[in-house]
């Protein structure tokens, strides 16, 4: 998405091999090709389309086009011979999507077994939960995927219906909304169920007062822009996780007749010392 051009394989596998290796110890989780919605390829034609945000991209661009992901999914298992390589699939709104791209990634490694070629010593695949399809649906993606990861942006925008681009709609809903923290919660406690590791990524796990809602509700793994782990790391330090969740707990009750819980939380990070 960087490049002017489609990069070749060895380009991919270059690239690839040098995040693996400037992590050191620390696993590295690659996203395969995320098209559509705001994200836009320079070298590849645009397709007109009158709501792209729910439209022709991510896993359906992969499973439709499938000799282009297969493409990036070679590269990968190239790049992580030897090594612990995680990837997980974006935008899937479906179990069956999942399984589609999972027999894709099976034929490559069938690939490189059968050349003689080194594997990784340990692969993991996950899937990005972005749709309220497949949060729904988490009890049977925990039986395919090997982890899952909440894609709070998406899954938000869907959720509330919406556009998180259009400045006239944008703010009008709250991540801190009830329904949507007892949505995440119920996702927390099925993936716990299942011994499924979960995390969250997308502007609510950068922002400190939805960052602390996240752990208390269970989340203990957030991705976020660098420049919000100072902040998020602050309040986290100052945080009562148990007493939090004590208190958000009547908050979010089916009954309840809130829009948000944001001044509630405000009010407890107040009495609490949490800077926010």
């Amino acid at each position: 998405m960087v490049a002017e051009s489609m990069p070749r394989f060895q380009e991919q596998v270059d690239l690839y091999k040098k995040a693996i290796e400037a992590s050191g110890d620390r696993p590295v989780t690659f996203r395969t090709l995320d098209l559509g919605g705001d994200k836009i390829l320079p070298y590849a034609e645009t397709l007109p389309e009158e709501n792209p945000a729910i439209g022709w991209r991510a896993i359906r661009i992969g499973l439709d086009r499938p000799g282009l992901l297969r493409y990036q999914l070679r590269a990968l298992l190239a790049a992580g011979a030897g090594e612990h390589l995680r990837l997980m699939f974006p935008m899937v709104a479906t179990i069956e999507e999942f399984t589609a791209a999972r027999k894709l990634l099976d034929k490559e490694v069938a690939r490189r077994k059968k050349r003689g070629s080194d594997l990784p010593k340990k692969l993991e695949v996950g899937v990005m939960l972005e749709t309220p399809s497949l949060a729904w649906q988490v009890d049977g993606i925990c039986k395919y995927a090997d982890f899952v990861s909440v894609g709070a942006n998406d899954l938000m925008q869907f959720f509330f219906a919406a556009d998180r681009d259009n400045p006239r709609v944008a703010e009008r809903y709250d991540g801190l909304h009830p329904a949507a923290l007892s949505m995440l919660a119920t996702l927390v406690k099925r993936c716990a169920a299942h011994k499924t590791p979960i995390t969250i990524c997308g502007e609510m796990a950068g922002r400190p007062l939805e960052a602390i809602a996240l752990v208390a509700l269970g989340f203990d793994n957030l991705s976020m822009p660098v420049t919000g782990i100072g902040p998020v790391k602050s309040a986290l330090l100052a945080l009562d996780a148990d007493k939090l969740a004590r208190r958000l707990k009547p908050l979010l009750a089916r009954g309840s007749d809130l829009s948000s819980v944001r001044a509630n939380l405000q009010l407890f990070c107040l009495k609490e010392g949490i800077p926010v």
